[in-house]
């Protein structure tokens, strides 16, 4: 490993949904310019958002470096990395993988699979970070940082745009800090300049999990050391979904890669039906306008019957 990858010696990953911008903003701005970390970002994003926009409005508010997320890119100290819209965003031991793998809570990129990735590579040198969101994506990734022996921190609910993700991470798990944006900076610098993170083992199902999203393949014997079959079936595929045993929240995850909390589950299974009812409310339509077509007397037979009188 090179020099460089060497160096890094704290991750911070942070993660957000509905009215993230402008909390992401303030927080990087409390980030001084002699931060030592690498710091990667989640935004749920729509597949055709355009992150060089994005990454732009970041940009303003922080004097670190800032980039979008590129594959194989080097890992830098005092860099903000953002999530890529309608990819994955990974870490590896000193490098970034940026993917189109499955989609995981309904979203890519998915802020799960960063957060479990880095706590796969990095253990307690990791610090999870769940700002202003809707439902639950963000809370496995961040129970894995915090059984890799990482840092916890979620911005105060009460602070929050849409306090959804914030509660559900304080209703799955202790974590180490709930405080306002602004806090949060002068936590993670004077952590930095006290302590250095001790290296801790990373449970074998984190590490599982990471390798099976960066390799985008998996096989039924990987899936039977995450959990038990389910009953279930995938709303984005049909395949079988195993539900993983070791989780803060109930989830499951298909042989082809997708992942969901058991509540963004539940959401994807009601479009489903939804979606259904559209299709039935269509077929009947167009069989009753083909039986009243099939009613009325063909004009040629009109024709030919005029003919013949």
């Amino acid at each position: 490993m090179n020099m460089k990858a060497e160096a890094i010696k704290n991750i911070i990953t942070i993660g957000t949904s509905a009215g993230g911008f402008s909390a992401i903003a303030k927080l990087v701005a409390s980030f001084k310019q002699d931060l030592d970390a690498a710091v990667f970002i989640v935004i749920h994003l729509s597949g055709n958002s355009n992150s060089e926009i994005v990454l732009k409005g970041i940009q303003k508010h922080t004097q670190l470096k800032c980039r979008v997320a590129e594959d194989q890119q080097e890992i830098q100290n005092r860099t903000i990395y953002l999530a890529k819209a309608d990819h994955h965003l990974l870490l590896t031991k000193g490098r970034i993988l940026v993917t189109k793998g499955a989609f995981e809570n309904h979203w890519r990129p998915a802020i799960d699979v960063l957060f479990r990735s880095a706590a796969a590579a990095y253990g307690s040198c990791v610090t999870g970070i769940i700002l202003t969101g809707l439902l639950d994506d963000g809370v496995s990734g961040m129970f894995a940082i915090k059984r890799s022996g990482g840092l916890c921190i979620v911005q105060d609910p009460a602070e929050a745009e849409f306090p959804d993700m914030p509660n559900s991470v304080l209703n799955a798990m202790e974590v180490d800090y709930k405080v306002a944006v602004n806090e949060i900076g002068h936590i993670l610098t004077d952590r930095f300049s006290h302590t250095v993170c001790v290296k801790k083992e990373v449970p074998a199902d984190v590490k599982l999990e990471a390798e099976i999203t960066r390799r985008m393949t998996t096989s039924m014997k990987d899936l039977t050391k995450l959990g038990e079959f389910s009953h279930l079936t995938c709303p984005e595929c049909g395949g079988t979904m195993v539900k993983i045993a070791n989780d803060a929240v109930p989830r499951y995850r298909c042989y082809t890669g997708h992942s969901f909390t058991e509540r963004i589950f539940e959401d994807q299974q009601l479009k489903g039906i939804e979606d259904s009812v559209w299709v039935a409310i269509r077929m009947m339509e167009e069989r009753k306008n083909l039986l009243m077509n099939m009613s009325r007397p063909d004009p040629a037979d009109r024709n030919s019957r005029a003919h013949a009188i």
